[in-house]
């Protein structure tokens, strides 16, 4: 198995595509830290089926954009697990609207709150996270085209972006790869609420269909392994061709 003896953090596991990751490396072998913020069944059930394959994990409550909860996520799993092998920053955050209409309280929970989880997230897996490691940043395909709902949300993604671009220099001398996985309108209960706001998106998909947690899964896995030795600093849309 390509994450045997591997240890994964996976922020934001407890649902979605998250969660459908965590499974996914938990398979593969890994050892996997399921982070929360306040779900603690859905975490709970994601936990019980890894365990119930014969795999190990173990839960975390922890709000990323607070560093100092960051980093009991790091601190659990150098305790329980010994160290840290595969990094998947995925906690999930969107605010509808155009800049227009946007507050400046918006800007601030955008910026202040979630791009800054994003940098303190880097920071601290630059310490921890063992030679050789994986880092892998769920952004999205927002940051790759117009869209006036999107318009905060896209320019927080692009900001993480941007720090991957600059961060796997710094740890590249680790044979440490961080890349950036982009997805297109996946398929999970969080986009629901917006669907037939995604209806033209589908409609200028060539594969037409919107994503399934799967196709972001398979990606996220072959980053996270062995074989992506040669990838880094790379942006990687997995959205059907919308961006293409």
């Amino acid at each position: 198995m390509p994450q045997s003896g591997r240890i994964a953090i996976v922020t934001g596991s407890g649902r979605s595509i998250g969660r459908a990751i965590a499974l996914r490396l938990a398979e593969d072998g890994a050892r996997v830290v399921i982070n929360y913020k306040s779900n603690a069944e859905a975490a709970k059930k994601v936990a019980s089926t890894i365990k119930a394959s014969g795999g190990q994990a173990t839960m975390v409550q922890a709000d990323v954009a607070d560093p100092v909860q960051l980093r009991s996520l790091f601190d659990t799993a150098e305790r329980e697990y010994g160290g840290l092998d595969v990094f998947v920053h995925n906690a999930y955050g969107f605010a509808h609207g155009p800049i227009a209409g946007a507050s400046g309280d918006d800007y601030t929970h955008t910026f202040a709150a979630k791009s800054q989880a994003t940098f303190a997230a880097f920071r601290e897996a630059a310490t921890r996270i063992r030679d050789g490691g994986r880092i892998v940043y769920i952004s999205s395909s927002a940051t790759r085209f117009y869209d006036p709902s999107t318009s905060l949300y896209a320019a927080r993604k692009s900001v993480g972006e941007q720090l991957v671009r600059h961060f796997d220099r710094e740890v590249a001398q680790r044979k440490v790869t961080v890349n950036s996985v982009l997805p297109g309108p996946v398929n999970t209960d969080a986009i629901q609420p917006i669907l037939d706001m995604l209806a033209d998106l589908i409609g200028q998909t060539p594969l037409g269909r919107l994503g399934e947690p799967e196709d972001i899964v398979d990606v996220v896995a072959f980053l996270a392994s062995g074989e992506a030795r040669w990838i880094t600093g790379q942006r990687i849309s997995v959205d059907g061709g919308l961006t293409a």
